[in-house]
């Protein structure tokens, strides 16, 4: 299988990732910005697998995205998988909490995958994946900021498809809708649209598998999603999603 690395390893979805992987054979390269954090996660992972991970601190939030750790990695994995986000303040105005969430959906996780496809196209081989939002397939007043920023890494992530395909890369966008972690901790969702850590693991290690390009961890997100598109804008502004 070769060795997967998962960025944002300490997260919810993060560490559902990892335990996937290594059940799936995987050798595991884990990277965060706490490494009190990933170090318990190492083990956790290790126990279950037989195998201990690499680790590897990284901030999205620094001024090259956590792109300084992509030079530093050997080996190369074969995988590389990033789970990083932070859904900020809903209706968020403060120049300072914009850019901050800004960085953290679009140009700090941008900046990394970048550097891996870099990496990755000069090997001839890989696979990226991008965990991105349903919410930045059209901006909403409640979360416009959070939205925008994934729509960037969202079409970000299809322009690296497009360049990377020639030189062997395959590269996978997930829009997952909401995710029963602390992002949505005392947020009232509805039950059908909600999917477990593991369920985006799951759908991860598929598309992976089956080289998808983009997919939905539940597909009811894509009529949903469908017919918001479908708004005219006349209407859209005036509804509060």
């Amino acid at each position: 299988m070769g060795t997967a690395l998962i960025v944002g390893a300490s997260s919810g979805i993060g560490r559902a990732v990892a335990r996937r992987l290594a059940d799936d054979g995987y050798g595991l390269q884990l990277a965060g910005r706490d490494r009190e954090r990933l170090e318990r996660e190492g083990r956790d992972v290790g126990l279950r697998s037989g195998a201990e991970p690499a680790l590897h601190v990284c901030d999205v939030l620094d001024e090259d995205g956590g792109a300084a750790m992509v030079e530093k990695l050997d080996p190369l994995p074969e995988v590389a998988v990033c789970v990083v986000g932070a859904m900020g303040e809903p209706g968020e105005s403060d120049a300072v909490a914009v850019g901050r969430t800004m960085r953290a959906n679009y140009v700090g996780p941008a900046q990394l995958m970048g550097a891996l496809g870099e990496r990755f196209a000069r090997r001839g081989s890989g696979t990226l994946v991008g965990v991105s939002s349903v919410a930045g397939e059209r901006g909403r007043g409640k979360n416009h900021v959070y939205g925008s920023a994934k729509a960037g890494f969202t079409a970000f992530l299809s322009g690296l498809r497009n360049r990377l395909f020639a030189s062997g890369v395959h590269v996978v966008t997930v829009k997952p809708g909401f995710v029963r972690t602390r992002m949505i901790e005392g947020m009232d969702t509805p039950a059908l649209l909600t999917a477990e850590p593991e369920e985006v693991a799951d759908a991860i290690a598929r598309a992976i598998r089956r080289r998808r390009d983009v997919i939905y961890v539940r597909r009811i997100w894509r009529p949903i999603m469908a017919a918001i598109r479908a708004l005219p804008e006349g209407v859209f502004k005036r509804m509060k999603l």
